[in-house]
């Protein structure tokens, strides 16, 4: 994810700054705002920016992050999936699956029982590597991806 060539080092330095904020804390709750406040700048430009350095938009960002842990933990612990969604941010049970799906085709629990049953053939995998390999693709939004699915109807009216 190259930088804008128009944005400074100071401000990529900033934007940083909040990225490793919700890398570092992605269970937590990260709006605009308070990326802002860590990135000591205003809300509407700190959104912008961050999308133009890193390619997507903050809460996209961060939804990639709390998905990525979700999958490690259904994989490498017997956490139940309510506990998992917990320690990964979320609220809600429902949210969690839906958006869950949404980002990786599957649901938690299928995801756990496919990491399992490969898990034995791959070996030990370093975590970073597993990770990258796992990462979800969110360069479109979610809501795109169910409406190309054919998950969501779009009213022409």
């Amino acid at each position: 994810m190259a930088a804008h060539s128009s944005q400074s080092p100071e401000l990529l330095r900033r934007l940083l700054r909040a990225k490793d904020h919700m890398d570092r804390a992605s269970h937590e709750h990260w709006p605009v705002v308070r990326l802002a406040q860590v990135s000591a700048v205003s809300a509407a430009h700190f959104a912008r920016s961050f999308k133009v350095a890193f390619g997507v938009p903050p809460h996209r960002y961060l939804l990639s992050r709390r998905i990525e842990r979700a999958v490690a933990l259904l994989r490498d612990t017997d956490l139940p999936i309510t506990e998992i969604a917990l320690q990964t941010g979320w609220t809600s049970l429902g949210t969690f699956g839906r958006i869950f799906r949404d980002i990786t085709g599957d649901s938690p629990g299928a995801i756990r029982d496919r990491q399992r049953a490969s898990a034995p053939a791959q070996g030990p995998v370093p975590e970073c590597h597993a990770r990258a390999a796992q990462r979800p693709d969110l360069k479109i939004a979610v809501l795109e991806k169910r409406r190309r699915s054919g998950l969501v109807s779009v009213d022409p009216t």
